[in-house]
């Protein structure tokens, strides 16, 4: 999951509360006992229409935010909410409040507070309780979601995950506690009357519309509801019915009456490689909640849920992402956009005109050609498999944190077979030496689009996401650093123009990979998110981002990061 990103400006309630003991809580718990703040926390990657406003926008969203005494996101009244602010900044000791800031370089910058400067615990505080309605958290309103965060910031304690304030020396990495199997609950926990557990099969027809509409009316959309995902169906089962997927681990809540999907959660089996060690984990995502149900608390249950039959599977970790900081981020990295119809972004307010600059000198800026310029260079096709897989699986050694790729799995993200049924998600390049015929490099791109509410002009924003890619010039000792740059600014450039030729309005990324050689050469605009990467029940120290202590693309430290989560 991710979270909402748009161009930075720079650039341009009744129910169970969540468990104390770990072995009833979430492998995936994100520290809100809040349905909106939970779904915020497990959430896909950025959607690509977090509007970038134009100024009177952003006065009307003031305003709006003025006349609720907050964000549209809160749950109570505007006084409560900064009371609760309040209350959460006045129990964090100053160590906390230092780690949040360092975790977020954007509100550091937003507090005047830099590496060299020396503040008190009091003058912390005062300084975080001055910013009122404005952003606590890098990306997302601290009037509503991330106000309980910080206050139960007491509820990690009781959890295995790693602590802010701790010592910052090394740690022995590993589990924080093994789990005993005979204590995980073998059926499901009590839901309010009216509501009852499913298991979805989403072979189904029938029951993958289900779940399609559900996201599509009550997932993630941007603050101003101007866009919204749309999930097709062909990506719904390419990103939850990979190789070694269950049906168990598709939990949904129906309501009794109706029949009507109201809730769901999911988890996916990844074979999880954390510096020399390979964890049999799960990576949880997609979790909604009915609009209209959001004070009946079922996200603590849906995450108890999915723990528990994580456990029953004898999968003890987990992956996730999200853009709120708790405690406490493996790593973090930061959003990119690359405009490729600079005018429809701008059209639809997802790309705003830059001060000076007028929408003509834009187009031109953000051209590309009609044609590729690397040599040998091709569509995946299915004798490409074991190539590929060899090539990915030397190139994924190179970071701290990746994915263990099997053959199947290579077949399942990165293969588009053109008899597959429904729309193509994913599309994979190789390049060949003509000579030994061995793989040289390759990318992938898949497709997340976004419905655009209420524009005359425009139904929807096709985003690309870069997914993984390869190549020897990463790998060969004869190849240097710049050889390394050179060459992934080259297969960028033309992942670009295939963007194009299929019709892609923007193109996204993310610091991690090799991608900070690349991502200003090929005009990627920084993005105002951020997604923080956690570990349940497994300690590890800090994984580079590809940023610097600034927020800036950290070319020279590079990123450790080789996860690419959907």
């Amino acid at each position: 999951m991710a979270d909402e990103s748009k161009p930075s400006k720079d650039a341009a309630g009744k129910g169970k509360a969540p468990s104390d003991d770990p072995e009833t809580t979430s492998t995936a718990q994100v520290g809100s006992d809040n349905e909106e703040e939970a779904e915020e926390d497990i959430a896909p990657d950025t959607a690509p229409g977090t509007t970038a406003a134009s100024k009177k926008k952003k006065s009307k969203r003031k305003r709006v935010k003025a006349a609720l005494g907050g964000g549209g996101s809160s749950s109570g009244s505007g006084d409560a909410t900064r009371d609760d602010l309040d209350k959460a900044v006045s129990g964090l000791n100053v160590s906390q409040i230092q780690e949040i800031l360092k975790m977020n370089p954007a509100l550091a910058q937003q507090l005047g507070v830099d590496s060299s400067t020396s503040l008190s615990d009091a003058k912390l505080q005062e300084a975080m309780k001055k910013l009122n309605l404005e952003e606590i958290m890098t990306g997302l309103a601290s009037s509503g979601k991330n106000v309980k965060d910080m206050a139960n910031y007491k509820f990690w304690q009781t959890q295995p995950v790693p602590k802010f304030g701790e010592s910052t020396e090394p740690v022995e990495e590993g589990p924080f506690k093994i789990v005993d199997i005979e204590k995980v609950p073998k059926e499901p926990g009590a839901l309010l009357p009216g509501f009852e557990w499913v298991t979805m099969d989403l072979t189904k027809e029938e029951e993958i519309q289900e779940l399609f509409s559900l996201l599509y009316g009550h997932y993630v959309e941007d603050d101003e509801a101007m866009f919204r995902f749309n999930y097709s169906e062909s990506f719904l089962r390419w990103a939850l019915m990979c190789p070694g997927w269950t049906k168990e681990w598709h939990v949904g809540i129906r309501a009794s009456a109706s029949r009507k999907l109201v809730a769901f959660i999911s988890a996916i089996p990844v074979a999880l490689r954390v510096r020399k060690k390979v964890l049999s984990a799960s990576e949880v995502n997609f979790m909604v909640v009915h609009k209209k149900l959001r004070s009946k608390r079922m996200a603590p249950v849906l995450i108890k849920e999915i723990t528990r039959r994580c456990y029953l599977l004898k999968t003890w970790q987990a992956i996730y992402t999200g853009g709120v900081v708790l405690p406490k981020p493996v790593s973090t990295c930061r959003y990119f956009h690359r405009s490729i119809d600079w005018q429809k972004l701008y059209e639809v307010g997802f790309s705003p005109l830059p001060a000076n600059s007028k929408p003509s000198y834009q187009i031109r800026k953000y051209a590309l050609p009609d044609h590729t310029s690397t040599k040998n260079l091709r569509p995946m096709e299915e004798e490409d498999v074991d190539g590929v897989l060899s090539l990915l699986k030397r190139y994924l050694e190179k970071f701290d944190m990746a994915p263990v790729f099997t053959r199947e799995e290579v077949v399942h993200w990165l293969l588009y077979k053109k008899d597959t049924p429904g729309d193509q998600v994913v599309w994979s390049y190789v390049v060949e030496d003509p000579s030994t015929h061995a793989l040289t490099d390759f990318f992938s791109f898949y497709i997340l689009e976004s419905s655009v509410i209420n524009n005359a002009s425009h139904k929807n924003v096709r985003a690309a996401y870069l997914f993984y890619y390869a190549t020897e010039h990463g790998l060969s000792p004869q190849y240097t650093r710049s050889d390394l740059k050179t060459r992934l600014n080259a297969l960028i450039n033309d992942a670009l123009i295939l963007a194009k030729k299929y019709k892609f309005d923007v193109f996204n990324a993310l610091t991690l990979l090799d991608n900070t050689l690349f991502l200003e050469d090929q005009k990627f605009g920084a993005g105002d998110g951020q997604l923080h990467y956690y570990l349940y029940n497994y300690n590890t120290n800090p994984i580079a981002g590809g940023v610097d202590k600034g927020n800036r693309v950290d070319e020279k430290g590079g990123s450790g990061v080789g996860v690419v989560m959907l």
